[in-house]
């Protein structure tokens, strides 16, 4: 008798062979994805489409419209093009995987590059995607992988695996070429074909896709100057200490030269935050008002304050201005879609109110100020304010850039300011680490220490963070007159420290066990760093412990 399995999808069930597997569920049955299957989550757990179906089974099959199968697409992507490059140029075809860069990736090539050779490219890719090849999972000893990488002069691989301790490690080939990335796979190339290249220069191009929150089509690419020249400036300093990747860390850490690193990182950070506070001091004559925004846990409180003790050395005495005490009464609120408040949508705020108060600020008038009763849903108005003839504003808030909001007031008086953990530092030449990465292991780290949340509960709530940014602080970015980074770029390993013990907290039945199990697989390829180093006004402390500004 042949044993069956029941395997349920989009809320029906079906009767298969015992040991079918995904791939033949799916010639089977067609789910209602939009675009090809990448991955399918099997019981809560994700699985390749090579994996055999043993039990009774949950299954639910994902394109890249999802955050996992969009990071397979990339990755899947990323080793077309690695095939792709070394048929055309062989061992010439060195590149490296930097940054995300306008809802694509930022590429930068060994060779030169120009708008033809990039058109050939592409099409090679096509020609590889059309071909359907297969993309094969291999279980490799990892000292003969490592002398693959050296052999091919993939350094900073081959530096990789000298950190890793596992006898096997898992490499993926399409056709003569291996490679290996921080994620699953695609079963075969014709699943990714929806992508694009943009010439940038003689060096770099992007790679572009639909993303997670622009889905239905591919995003004519747009450039940020700002964010590519923040990017730039960073990986000239990670170029200049030769700290690039987590093995170039790593040996900093191993060598008991850590301390260095630190002091070092720090002292650029706050050079540029007094560079900042000078040109705004040097314009005090104009500039009336600090705008501050960023997206979550990218340490603005800790910027603003640092700032605000700048400004005063400088002879200006900052006034803090909290957004949140202009919102509209509670039962005035717009409510989402699932019949919540939405505080964080613009029409929260009483835009009318707030224009008016700044704008009588700086005018010198003395003007009644709110303060918002979270328990009434109102806002309550028991102190005046008049600004002295010396201080300045600082406004930080979710919609600080927005054009929308100060309209009355000129837009020579306004400073703006960006603030994100734009992470340069890569794992390897072929896997870049997300900068959302880096924020939700700090607001892991920091949600856990001053709110006690489990690692499920600040998971849960990610996704409608990073919903909120896309619509009310990403598309603003360049409105700001500078951008910081807040990254350091020592931080994952002290990261490490933290987060790596919450996240092993995370159940294997818990939904968010696959994503907890990713960010340890990251962090296993930094060394821990211990904090005692750590200055007190360093914007990672506002995550760990031990600010000034939180303690």
């Amino acid at each position: 008798m042949i044993e069956t399995v029941k395997i349920t999808i989009e809320g029906k069930t079906y009767e298969y062979n015992k040991n079918i597997t995904l791939e033949e569920v799916l010639t089977e049955h067609q789910p209602s994805n939009r675009y090809p299957v990448l991955i399918a989550r099997v019981n809560n757990r994700l699985r390749e489409l090579t994996y055999t179906v043993k039990e009774d089974s949950e299954v639910e099959f994902l394109d890249l419209t999802s955050p996992e199968g969009n990071r397979i697409h990339i990755n899947g992507l990323i080793l077309v093009f690695l095939y792709a490059v070394n048929n055309l140029y062989g061992k010439d075809g060195k590149f490296r995987v930097e940054y995300s860069l306008d809802k694509g990736i930022y590429v930068r090539t060994k060779f030169k590059l120009n708008e033809d050779k990039l058109s050939d490219i592409k099409t090679a890719m096509k020609d590889i995607i059309k071909k359907d090849m297969p993309i094969t999972r291999m279980n490799i000893d990892r000292l003969e992988a490592r002398k693959y990488f050296l052999e091919l002069g993939e350094e900073s691989k081959a530096g990789v695996l000298r950190y890793n301790t596992d006898n096997y490690i898992t490499l993926y080939r399409l056709g003569n070429v291996y490679d290996y990335y921080y994620s699953l796979m695609p079963t075969s190339t014709s699943k990714l074909k929806d992508f694009d290249l943009t010439f940038l220069n003689e060096h770099s191009f992007v790679l572009r896709f639909p993303t997670v929150y622009i889905n239905d089509k591919i995003k004519k690419y747009e450039h940020h100057p700002l964010l590519f020249d923040v990017f730039e400036q960073y990986k000239k300093w990670a170029d200049m200490i030769n700290v690039k990747t987590s093995v170039d860390l790593n040996r900093v850490i191993s060598t008991g030269k850590i301390s260095d690193l630190i002091k070092m990182d720090e002292t650029v950070q706050t050079h540029r935050l007094l560079s900042m506070s000078r040109e705004i001091y040097d314009n005090r004559k104009k500039i009336k008002v600090v705008l501050l925004a960023g997206p979550s846990s990218s340490g603005k409180t800790t910027t603003s304050r640092k700032l605000g003790i700048y400004l005063n050395c400088a002879g200006l005495q900052p006034l803090t201005i909290g957004m949140d005490d202009f919102f509209v009464d509670r039962k005035d609120n717009p409510k989402d879609e699932n019949g919540e408040y939405d505080y964080e949508c613009l029409e929260a705020l009483d835009l009318k109110l707030f224009d008016e108060t700044i704008k009588k600020l700086i005018a010198g008038e003395t003007v009644k100020m709110p303060t918002y009763n979270f328990y009434t849903g109102k806002k309550e108005f028991k102190h005046e304010l008049t600004l002295g003839e010396n201080e300045i504003i600082i406004i930080e808030g979710i919609h600080a850039l927005d054009p929308k909001i100060l309209t009355n007031i000129p837009r020579e008086q306004k400073y703006k300011i960006y603030i994100s953990p734009l992470t340069e530092l890569r794992m390897d030449d072929h896997n870049r680490i997300p900068t959302t990465d880096n924020r939700i292991l700090r607001r892991i780290v920091r949600d856990n220490r001053t709110r006690n949340y489990k690692v499920e509960d600040t998971l849960k709530q990610w996704a409608s963070v990073r919903l909120g940014e896309e619509k009310y602080i990403f598309p603003y970015q360049d409105e700001a007159d500078i951008m910081i980074n807040s990254a350091a770029i020592y931080e994952m390993g002290v990261l490490k420290t933290y987060a790596e013990p919450l996240l092993y907290s995370v159940e294997s039945d818990s939904p968010y066990y696959e994503e907890a199990k990713r960010l340890i697989n990251e962090l296993r390829l930094f060394l821990p760093i211990p904090s005692e180093s750590i200055p007190k006004d360093a914007v990672i402390r506002e995550f760990i412990g031990g600010s000034y500004f939180h303690e």
